[in-house]
């Protein structure tokens, strides 16, 4: 039997339509509108077109959008200098750093310079430490989009075995530990495992989170398990021109899952949706007004 497909899409437009409607009623009850405040510093082509997606997507909720677009020459002290002003801009409860930055800028200074509160990436070193204890925290928005997916999928997903493929700061290290908090069995691989067939074939739930093409194939998938794939990879098509994969060779891997995410079309747009739910989050926290169901982790 096919898998299942998880459709990321129309998971995505289910999460902004949850959103949408909490800035409504925020709106009317309270007068309160949230706002994202998106930096990017120099004229990385994919950055901008992530960049403009998010605004788009930000206004089409109802909430205020900011963006500042800096010079690729910004100074270090310049570009701490706008965050200081966006942590203490009443309007701004969200502030993202689009990411990579120019090498002359310090990454880990920057992203630690972000309001731990405002900081709806999930990269700063206090909501990694208050993830990582089980604390209220807010979650990286990759991760946050597979846990939800997994959660409509599975129901609860208490006891089983879990397999994160990847050890990044922003998706393998943080998905462990929210399939931890959901009392999952996890298993992190990343380069140096042995036999790393052998452990994906015990798991029910595989997350391929390592940017190589197509290297999770079909024969090392549990019948029935479910394959959440993060990779999105631009590979050359023989008859030329390029095509998108992931990290999991979709059609094998799909003759032997429960459950699988496309690519494109599957974790992707969960991204930009979780930003904009973690931004209504960090409002009604900031203001301490109820949280929307459903939205966080």
């Amino acid at each position: 039997m096919a898998a299942t497909v998880i459709d990321g899409k129309a998971f995505a437009a289910r999460v902004r339509g949850q959103v949408a409607e909490h800035v409504a009623r925020l709106k009317e009850e309270s007068g309160i509108i949230p706002g994202l405040a998106v930096v990017l510093v120099g004229e990385d082509p994919a950055s901008q077109v992530y960049v403009r997606s998010k605004g788009k997507q930000t206004v089409e909720v109802g909430m205020n959008s900011y963006e500042h677009k800096l010079d690729v020459d910004t100074s270090e002290a310049d570009l701490l200098a706008l965050i200081d002003r966006l942590n203490k801009d009443a309007d701004v409860h969200g502030i993202l750093v689009q990411l990579p930055l120019p090498s002359h800028l310090n990454e880990d200074m920057v992203i630690n310079s972000i309001d731990p509160a405002k900081d709806v990436d999930g990269f700063h070193i206090s909501n990694v430490g208050l993830l990582g204890t089980g604390q209220k925290s807010m979650v990286p928005c990759t991760p946050l989009g597979c846990l939800m997916m997994l959660r409509d999928h599975h129901g609860s997903l208490s006891g089983l075995n879990a397999v994160v493929i990847g050890r990044s700061n922003i998706v393998g290290k943080p998905m462990a530990q929210l399939l931890l908090n959901d009392s999952c069995t996890v298993t992190i691989a990343h380069s140096r495992t042995k036999d790393l067939a052998e452990v994906v074939g015990r798991a029910d739930i595989v997350i391929a989170a390592v940017g190589r093409p197509e290297m999770v194939p079909g024969d090392w998938i549990k019948p029935g398990a479910t394959v959440i794939d993060v990779g999105i990879n631009r590979i050359d098509k023989p008859e030329g021109g390029t095509r998108l994969v992931g990290d999991c060779d979709y059609a094998s891997c799909a003759a032997v899952a429960g459950a699988i995410t496309p690519v494109p079309g599957g974790v992707g747009p969960m991204t930009i949706a979780c930003l904009l739910a973690n931004t209504v989050t960090a409002c009604c926290r900031a203001h301490g007004l109820i949280e929307p169901q459903g939205l966080t982790a």
